[in-house]
């Protein structure tokens, strides 16, 4: 079973999985080495690691890129 884009799973509604730095990547349309300094910086959507792996809840991620939204619109 082919793995939805992420994009697509987000606008979908709630996927049955944990999002990848891939999968964040693709769906704010910057390289992995972008996500992985948000992480860093934690500046980015919140991720959590599952023993060397990290994952973000696509909950998580969809209450980050609204905060995000209404910050920007209330400048």
């Amino acid at each position: 079973m082919a793995t939805p884009p992420a994009i697509a799973t987000l606008r979908a509604g709630l996927p049955d999985r944990y999002l990848t730095p891939d999968d964040i990547a693709e769906l704010f349309d910057v390289p992995k080495e972008t996500v992985y300094q948000w992480r860093r910086k934690r500046t980015g959507p919140p991720g959590f690691r599952i023993g060397k792996h990290i994952r973000y809840d696509p909950a998580a991620v969809q209450r980050y890129t609204a905060e995000r939204m209404a910050a920007d619109t209330a400048r």
